[in-house]
């Protein structure tokens, strides 16, 4: 050993003072750990049989040393042979990261990663540092100046390190003041208001606007270039813009200086290239007119639909550029469009992902895009709005890509994240109105990723028991026709839900029909039959039982429904935006027991306030009539208003006439009405703290609506009983919150009843899990 030792030594001390070279015969490789030999000799570029020299040790040497796995490399000569001793760098054995809260563990741990520093990598204090540097930099970022990243390494056996990196994130440094210089045209206030930074106010506490972020700002700034470009302002300049921070780092002030410039106006606008399409139809297109102020926003607009209407005759690609020359002199712009519509695409392939309870048949029937077809932008985002009106899907996503080595093919990707698309999906549920719901039940739009609409009911509550089976085939047949049948049986104690004093046993069966008139309306009709037998007590109103005496307690009516609905919104389940409305009407026709007739309308439309904010409107108006030999509607087809989906605030169905109870100083029970009128307005607004907003809805909302009776019929006992009025209206307001769960919607109202009259019923907080069916 001594004598090795020594002979490196010589030999070293031989390279160093120029000794002569040497034919290798062997290498030998000392101090090797965890890295095998064969990593060192594919790295060595000397190898046995090589007439060694002083430079190609040291090229050796630096070559070894770019492996990154060794922090000491000693070469020398034992004779012929070649002597290589390392000391090999640490190995990490475990990385612990303590004081972070901002950004979470694991994705600091992604991020060394990234950057070659895990556990079990090799450790070195230059990639360790460089991290130190890069994770103050992201705190910087997000306005942590007072963060500050230490670390500790820990010696462990087998020639391993334990690294430990402490955070302090230290806070946000709030913004104390924002300023904008150079502003003429706009005053300050106003264009402050573009910019996602404030300044800090008492209640900022409620948000994160006053916290400064280097990405806001950019944001700020790129939307306040938009502003002026989108004016007439084309010659527009942010000269400089500078953020202060205080000596605490507590504390930033912003500083933004801008040139206007002059405004411009639009002198004329021309199309060029290949239009494609008529020049006619082109020039309908352009939305920048001459003697408009310029805008880049309506440039931006203008080549968006030439590109989509161009996109319609199959040439996906196509690319629109609006040029503008300007006239500095003159103070104008003249704008023409180019018009490269490229090759035509057909669509080889569609393709869905994410659908894995749905068949994938069900999504293709929704396809107005063909496969083999030439490709149509319209009929492929209809495609995609179709799949999200269906309900089964939180989300919908389309990509076109290129097929790889064509130039005129494209695949249609469509990516779906299905969601909860039954009412109730359990055997347990509850609602105020009905009580505790128990029973062996399942209620499906997508049963069994058909498509098909399924429920069936074995249910029992504290005041009814339903028994019921019904089935729909929204593609009966190819040309979208549906077709649905029914079948139920139900006791109702009227008495415990506060409707009214009387007990009614149905039991029924239906057949009904859709048929499509267009991409978004339709027609259906249909024919059923009920039985009902009604039973009436001690403490039933008196006007209740004069029905019965007339009409018997038992009825059995043929009806048959006619409709028509249309519907223009973007999803199925809780949509944001568009408009859906229908009419439908039911009528027992000559033969029933009793004959009368239902018309009902419902309508609703949302219209977008602010990027987080949409305002909806609904409404939901009814009317029922007798005819033939009944003077009267049955008490037991009454519209109700009141609860969930009606007047919030009221509790359920007690809303309109009352009929007083047949006895002594009883009390007064809602019998309904012939004509219904009820309406909403709310303002939907996304859920603070919450990302994924899809499966919830919050809202303020203002109700209003009512029954009445519009026979004019004076009833003994019967109260609060009139033709539509609306001052007879009642009114609500409150706050709502919908969310779709894995058991069915859950949704809560907080509200309050505006102009309660003296024998109406109230109820401030009312929740609903599920649904009977």
């Amino acid at each position: 050993m001594n004598r090795s030792l020594l002979s490196l030594l010589i030999g070293s001390m031989a390279y160093a003072s120029g000794a002569q070279a040497f034919v290798v015969s062997d290498i030998r490789i000392d101090g090797l750990q965890r890295i095998s030999a064969g990593t060192v000799f594919n790295a060595l570029p000397i190898k046995v049989g090589d007439d060694v020299k002083v430079p190609a040790v040291a090229d050796a040497t630096r070559a070894l040393f770019r492996t990154g796995y060794f922090k000491d490399i000693q070469m020398g000569q034992d004779g012929k042979v070649l002597v290589v001793k390392v000391v090999e760098r640490p190995s990490i054995s475990e990385i612990v990261i303590s004081g972070n809260k901002a950004i979470k563990t694991d994705d600091l741990k992604t991020g060394l990663g990234k950057a070659g520093l895990s556990e079990g990598e090799i450790f070195q204090q230059a990639t360790l540092e460089a991290i130190r540097q890069e994770l103050e930099r992201q705190y910087v970022a997000q306005g942590r100046y007072g963060a500050s990243i230490s670390t500790e390494l820990e010696a462990q056996p087998r020639n391993r390190v334990k690294l430990s990196i402490k955070i302090k994130e230290g806070k946000v440094a709030t913004i104390s003041h924002v300023n904008i210089v150079g502003n003429k045209v706009y005053p300050l206030e106003e264009l402050l208001d573009l910019f996602e930074l404030k300044e800090s106010h008492w209640y900022s506490f409620f948000g994160s606007s006053d916290k400064y972020s280097r990405e806001k700002l950019s944001g700020d700034l790129e939307r306040l270039r938009s502003w002026y470009l989108d004016h007439g302002y084309i010659n527009f300049n942010i000269t400089s813009t500078q953020v202060a921070i205080s000596p605490d780092k507590a504390h930033v002030y912003i500083t933004v200086n801008i040139d206007e410039g002059d405004k411009y106006t639009i002198s004329d606008v021309k199309l060029a290239g290949d239009l494609i399409i008529p020049e006619e139809e082109a020039e309908k297109l352009l939305l920048a007119k001459p003697d408009q102020t310029f805008s880049r926003k309506v440039i931006t607009q203008t080549e968006t639909s030439l590109s989509r209407r161009l996109g319609n005759e199959g040439y996906t690609f196509a690319n629109v550029t609006g040029v503008p020359k300007p006239d500095h002199d003159k103070k104008t712009v003249a704008l023409t469009f180019f018009v490269d519509p490229g090759r035509r695409v057909y669509v080889r392939r569609i393709n869905f992902n994410g659908n894995t309870k749905t068949d994938d048949e069900v999504l293709r029937r929704e396809m107005r895009q063909m496969e083999g077809a030439s490709a149509n932008t319209e009929k492929i985002e209809m495609s995609k709005v179709r799949l999200e009106r269906l309900g089964y899907f939180k989300a919908v996503n389309v990509e076109t890509p290129p097929v790889p080595g064509t130039s005129d093919q494209i695949d249609v990707n469509y990516t779906v994240q299905e969601q909860p698309s039954g009412s109730v999906t359990a055997s347990i549920g509850y609602s105020q109105s009905d009580g505790l719901l128990l029973g062996g039940s399942i209620s499906q739009s997508n049963f069994l990723g058909t498509g098909n609409k399924v429920s069936i009911g074995l249910n029992k509550s504290d005041l009814s028991q339903l028994y019921s089976f019904n089935f729909t085939n929204p593609y009966y047949s190819v040309g979208g026709v549906s077709r649905g049948f029914g079948v139920h049986y139900r006791t109702y104690d009227y008495e415990e839900s506060d409707i009214s004093s009387y007990a009614a046993d149905s039991w029924g069966g239906n057949v009904n029909f859709g048929y499509p008139l267009s991409e978004t309306q339709s027609i259906n009709f249909g024919f059923g039959v009920e039985g009902t037998k009604v039973t009436t007590g001690d403490t039933s109103p008196q006007v209740f039982k004069d029905y019965l005496e007339k009409e018997g307690d038992s009825f059995t009516n043929f009806q048959a429904t006619l409709g028509w609905s249309e519907s223009e919104l973007n999803r199925g389940l809780l949509p944001t935006r568009g408009y859906s409305q229908s009419v439908s009407s039911q009528i027992a026709v000559p033969g029933s027991t009793t004959t009368f007739y239902k018309l009902v309308y419902r309508g609703q439309y949302f219209q977008p306030l602010t990027d987080s904010l949409t305002a909806r409107f609904a409404t939901r108006l009814g009317y029922a009539g007798a005819y033939g030999n009944t003077d009267d509607v049955p008490f037991f087809e009454h519209f109700y208003a009141g609860g969930f989906g009606s007047v919030r605030g009221y509790k359920d169905n007690t809303l309109g006439p009352k009929a007083m109870e047949d006895t002594e100083g009883g009390d007064y029970n809602s019998m309904g009405g012939d004509t219904l009128i009820e309406g909403t307005i709310e303002v939907l607004f996304p859920l603070p703290f919450v990302k994924d907003q899809r499966s919830l809805r919050t809202s303020v909302f203002f109700d209003f609506g009512n029954v009445f009776d519009n026979s004019g019929n004076d009833h003994e006992g019967v109260v609060d009983s009139s033709k539509p009025s609306f001052s007879d209206l009642r009114y609500s307001a409150g706050v709502g919150l919908t969310w779709i769960t894995p058991l069915g919607p859950l949704t809560f109202s907080l509200a309050k009843a505006l102009n309660p009259k003296d024998k109406d019923e109230t109820q401030v907080f009312q929740f609903s899990l599920g649904a009977p069916f």
